[in-house]
């Protein structure tokens, strides 16, 4: 059975100029979409964390088992006293793990949704009582200017969830190299990548039988409807998810399931019936083509690590200066 989808969409709050910028671009567009980042209101939070529990999504139960069998490695190699840093944390729920390890000075969580960034920091102080935490409310597709109390303490990023996958890989560069200014040359990052697999396991994963995904994707519609004085029809639309070999990458897509037509912030679009929102990739990596994408923004792998199936890896990178080719 679908979870119902239908949110009771509240009269229109003060909108984020950058999401406004982006659903109007995305939906003139001649192929239109909308950036994956704004999934993340308060309930688009909230349902992400339903989705990692789902037993077709395989990725968080992977790569936090592999956490708990490595994390005493990445302690080992990073050293103790490093200001841990994490991109995109969400609930923080893998990052006990990685916490309890490696004796970190700080731990600054970074995260667009600001409410649920403060309720997950909050949660993470009272469980280690002794950690400074400092929530920093901010795209981290950008460099970042971290507090000013973590000092001189050396860095280790965290980017779990295979979160990179999001990108298509010129942004995912930028992305790399964006972490490389926000946390500075000498620092670590622990990345997390999903590997290729077969298709018919990894659309599972993004079109579960519940219809947890389904909710999460149309979540969106209801954002905008909620926050940019709009009028989606959100039941003409409808969850799908695909396999696109060419690109190694799952997309997800929101298609019209009938001619329709709509205003945003006064503007007036129409989509036709079949005609699809595309709303997010989850690109996935070989064992090469993960290195030669950190190497590409700036990080050189030091240790890499993945399940018996190879369906995930977690990879431990150092920021280091760029050279010139030999």
């Amino acid at each position: 059975m679908l979870l119902d989808t239908h949110r009771g969409d509240a009269p229109a709050t003060a909108a984020d100029p950058a999401f406004r910028a982006d659903v109007l671009a995305g939906l003139a567009a001649p192929h239109r979409a909308i950036p994956a980042r704004w999934f993340y209101d308060h309930h688009g939070s909230e349902l992400f964390e339903k989705i990692t529990d789902l037993p077709e999504y395989y990725p968080t139960r992977t790569e936090r088992a592999l956490l708990e069998a490595h994390v005493a490695e990445v302690a080992a190699i990073a050293g103790a006293g490093r200001a841990v840093v994490e991109f995109g944390s969400g609930s923080s729920a893998k990052t006990p793990l990685l916490l309890a390890a490696v004796d970190p000075a700080a731990y600054v969580p970074i995260d667009i949704s600001g409410d649920f960034l403060r309720e997950s920091a909050a949660a993470l102080s009272q469980r280690f009582p002794g950690l400074p935490v400092h929530p920093v409310e901010a795209d981290f597709t950008n460099p970042i200017a971290l507090p000013a109390l973590l000092g001189r303490a050396p860095r280790l990023g965290f980017f779990p969830g295979s979160t990179i996958g999001n990108l298509i890989a010129h942004s995912a560069v930028d992305l790399l190299r964006a972490m490389v200014d926000t946390l500075g040359l000498g620092s670590m990052l622990l990345i997390g990548m999903d590997r290729v697999k077969d298709p018919a396991t990894l659309v599972a994963a993004y079109d579960d039988a519940q219809g947890v995904t389904a909710a999460f994707n149309l979540n969106l519609l209801h954002r905008i409807n909620r926050e940019l004085d709009a009028d989606i029809p959100v039941d003409g639309f409808r969850h799908v998810a695909r396999w696109n070999d060419a690109e190694a990458r799952i997309e997800m897509h929101l298609e019209a399931m009938r001619d329709t037509s709509f205003t945003v912030s006064g503007q007036h679009f129409a989509v036709p019936a079949g005609e699809t929102i595309h709303t997010e990739n989850s690109h996935k990596y070989d064992p090469r083509g993960a290195r030669l994408l950190l190497a590409a923004g700036g990080w050189t792998a030091v240790a890499e690590w993945t399940d018996p199936q190879g369906r995930f890896a977690l990879l431990l990178a150092e920021a280091t200066p760029p050279r010139a080719a030999p």
